[in-house]
């Protein structure tokens, strides 16, 4: 049970970041406070991300701190997070098969750009995404 809180306080936070960051980094007129927050978020983003910004959703004219995929996958798993919160997940399935079910939209349109070289839009890249975040994190609702 405290895996689930703290994964839902977890990637509610980091899904919430994302944008704030590239807001806080987009203000001429932050504080020292502001930019210091948006800073360790794109800081973090460039472990778990390429943060290439043709691969990224831009708002206030400033790239997301992780690529539209990541996006994707990041809002998946804080939306279900929240779908799940306090509720008994089913346990029937195997989360190896629901993870690897989740995993081919993803695949596919990384199949897709590496043999076409033609990138999808960033709104197909990050809805591909989604899936995967979700069954992340059912997936970890099943721990107790």
């Amino acid at each position: 049970m405290l895996l689930r809180r703290a994964f839902l306080a977890a990637s509610t936070a980091w899904a919430a970041a994302i944008p704030l960051a590239a807001y806080s980094a987009s203000r001429p007129d932050g504080s020292s406070v502001t930019y210091a927050f948006a800073l360790g978020v794109y800081g973090l983003g460039r472990i778990v991300c390429h943060q290439m910004p043709a691969r990224s959703f831009h708002v206030w004219m400033t790239s997301l701190p992780v690529c539209a995929r990541c996006t994707g996958i990041y809002a998946g798993a804080a939306l279900a997070a929240l779908a799940l919160r306090g509720r008994l997940v089913d346990t029937r399935s195997n989360p190896k098969i629901v993870l690897l079910a989740a995993l081919v939209p993803t695949a596919a349109t990384l199949a897709f750009e590496w043999t076409t070289g033609v990138m999808p839009s960033h709104w197909i890249r990050a809805l591909a995404g989604v899936p995967l975040g979700v069954a992340v994190a059912w997936a970890i609702g099943m721990v107790n």
